[in-house]
């Protein structure tokens, strides 16, 4: 099993929770994650068998035993808080409500949330709809306390979260509740919305964006993922780390941000079923950590 680190930052991928959601971290502190992201159900339906009493408590106490943390909990596919139907938003919000009763009843620390598509009606309406419909997430009693993290988009189709000020637009429009909101990062869906984060310039001007608009105590995690699409194309294809058009420059400087240490980051790439490719990428992160830490001369 890997050392989980004391300081510094905190790795790990994306796990399959097929069986029972103790699974996931069973994979993860196989393939030697820190952290781990999860659903918590299938993501591509609208129902599911609720958590049993047995499964709840195997997932705490696999926790405990592999000291994996934070947990963070991506919501399913389905959920469109920016639906002009009606009928769907008021699904959409009985799935999210859902899934942060699952998520409060496994002590999940964050909920990685898309903000959703407005399918045509225009940018500020589907705005407009998604605080709506966050204010009325926060108030429902199932949503427990959990963080929810609002994940920055690459714009396909008529997806909104692909400017920082979108982000920023909802976080001041919720009515109730926005101090649970929070934001999660994309590496591919910031390159494909246009942002940069390879070269010095780009990497300083966007932070300084996110800062003025955001604030960095709101970012509870960071998805790494290269990208196959370019930059600014509003596509969304994820790479292994080093392997598309963002490069190894990118990662380097955010694994050793001293701003960031702190924020879980979590890989989505492309995986087979024995899980290699996280482990090649994994390996790849903490070398990074130990290239910039001999060169400052820390080891």
């Amino acid at each position: 099993m890997h050392d989980i680190p004391a300081s510094g930052p905190r790795f790990g991928a994306h796990m399959s929770i097929a069986g029972e959601p103790a699974n996931a971290l069973r994979a993860g502190a196989r393939i030697g994650c820190d952290t781990i992201q999860m659903f918590t159900r299938s993501p591509n339906r609208w129902s599911g068998p609720p958590l049993s009493d047995q499964q709840v408590q195997s997932f705490h106490a696999v926790r405990s035993a592999t000291g994996i943390e934070p947990v963070i909990a991506h919501s399913a596919y389905l959920i469109n808080l920016a639906s002009p139907d009606e009928a769907l938003l008021t699904r959409s919000l009985d799935l999210a409500a859902d899934e942060l009763e699952r998520v409060s009843r496994l002590a999940i620390d964050g909920y990685v949330l898309h903000p959703g598509a407005h399918t045509g009606a225009g940018e500020l309406p589907g705005l407009e709809r998604i605080a709506r419909a966050l204010t009325m997430l926060l108030a429902d009693p199932r949503s427990g306390s959990s963080r929810i993290l609002l994940e920055t988009t690459s714009g396909a189709g008529t997806h909104l979260g692909y400017r920082l000020e979108h982000l920023a637009w909802l976080l001041a429009h919720v009515d109730a509740g926005a101090e649970r909101l929070g934001v999660c990062i994309d590496t591919a869906h910031l390159f494909g919305a246009g942002y940069s984060l390879t070269s010095a310039a780009d990497y300083g001007s966007f932070w300084a964006e996110f800062e003025a608009l955001i604030t960095l105590p709101r970012l509870g995690a960071i998805h790494l993922n290269d990208s196959k699409k370019a930059l600014g194309s509003r596509g969304d294809r994820h790479e292994q780390l080093g392997e598309g058009l963002i490069g190894v420059e990118a990662f380097y400087r955010l694994v050793n941000d001293a701003r960031l240490q702190q924020v879980p980051m979590i890989l989505e790439t492309p995986k087979s079923d024995d899980l290699h490719e996280d482990v090649r990428n994994l390996a790849l992160l903490r070398e990074l950590v130990g290239m910039y830490r001999e060169q400052a001369g820390t080891e």
